[in-house]
């Protein structure tokens, strides 16, 4: 019989990050760990973590479910069909905990090259709103890192400084050299996101994650439909649970890309529907995680390299916090590998 129970082990932010939603200095974290009560040494770890504002179970009752859950965790398929499917964070986090069990509680979801240290992933690096000189140093500090791939957070700062940073690299670094992505969070308005498209678009972009704010799909058909930008659907998939509803959203919008956070939008159940409808009008697709911990970015990570996917993934962000856990995890060149040497550390989390 299964057993379960959950900590609450909020991660703390090395200095506040900023978004155009504002700035971030801890995020709420829960890890839940899943046994089987005739062998107790051995237990599956998940994480159900949220971003407030955004998660679409940022709401009351979290906990009051997370215990549920727990209490009710040998009915936990009922859960998945039914009363998880609008608690994506949770949902994912008891996917991540049971496919961890099933497989001997070694943090080895998924068996690939990946987790054996014989291949790695191609990341993106990530660039964090602030002021100019502040993006500058970030961006200094991929290019010098090995990142191929640079994300820059857009449209909290003035738009032209904003245009003048991402001049800058490529006053030095064509877009062979270097890959350049924005996320404008949704910031920009309807009736200025089109020129600020065009004005984006001299530099040779390779995409714009959710230039307008989610939910105005004919607005956001018409910007995918004459855009000079790609542009990458990122928070417009969240609070989408049903496959037709999936469908239509692509097959109305028509975005160049989507890009799939698994604990905003159900796990890897949920991020695998949106591969098949987007597989379906040949949209790519990329993922990227939600500012996890070690725990659920690991799980990530093994389940997008299983997916074979060679775009870089947006999953650079296991350095951002002071505690975060320790893992086999290592960013090194502008890629993501799993260290096999390293160990994870885990004691406190593996206490129930």
């Amino acid at each position: 019989m299964l057993v379960a129970n959950y900590q609450y082990y909020p991660l703390n932010f090395k200095r506040p990050s900023g978004t155009s939603r504002g700035i971030l200095t801890k995020k709420d974290a829960w890890i839940v760990r899943v046994w089987d009560d005739s062998n107790s040494e051995v237990k599956g770890l998940g994480e159900c973590s949220i971003i407030r504002g955004l998660s679409p179970d940022d709401r009351n009752g979290y906990e009051d479910k997370l215990r549920e859950v727990c209490k009710n965790i040998n009915q936990i398929e009922t859960y998945f069909e039914n009363d998880l499917i609008e608690w994506p964070s949770i949902y994912f986090g008891f996917e991540m905990a049971l496919q961890d069990l099933a497989n001997g509680g070694k943090r080895l979801l998924f068996s690939s090259e990946f987790s054996k240290n014989e291949a790695k992933i191609s990341i993106n690096g990530l660039v964090w709103m602030g002021n100019k000189a502040y993006m500058q140093e970030q961006v200094q500090d991929k290019i010098d890192m090995g990142y191929s791939c640079i994300k820059l957070k857009i449209g909290a700062i003035n738009f032209q400084e904003e245009l003048d940073i991402i001049k800058s690299i490529r006053d030095k670094f064509t877009a062979k050299q270097i890959e350049i992505r924005v996320d404008a969070n949704g910031a920009f308005h309807s009736d200025e996101a089109m020129d600020k498209l065009r004005a984006l678009s001299k530099f040779n972009i390779h995409s714009i994650e959710q230039p307008i704010k989610a939910g105005n799909w004919e607005a956001m058909a018409e910007l995918c439909k004459n855009t000079p930008v790609p542009i990458a659907l990122d928070e417009e998939l969240i609070g989408i649970y049903k496959p037709e509803d999936k469908l239509k959203l692509i097959k109305k919008i028509q975005p160049q890309y989507i890009i799939l956070k698994p604990s905003l939008i159900g796990g890897f159940k949920g991020s695998q529907e949106w591969i098949d409808m987007a597989n379906m009008e040949n949209i790519p697709w990329w993922a990227t995680s939600a500012l996890e911990s070690n725990v659920g970015l690991n799980a990530i990570a093994q389940w997008a390299y299983i997916q074979n996917n060679p775009m870089p993934q947006g999953l650079g962000t296991g350095q951002l916090f002071t505690n975060n856990i320790e893992s086999p995890l290592e960013v090194n060149n502008g890629h993501l590998i799993y260290r096999q040497s390293k160990k994870w550390e885990l004691n406190e989390l593996l206490e129930s």
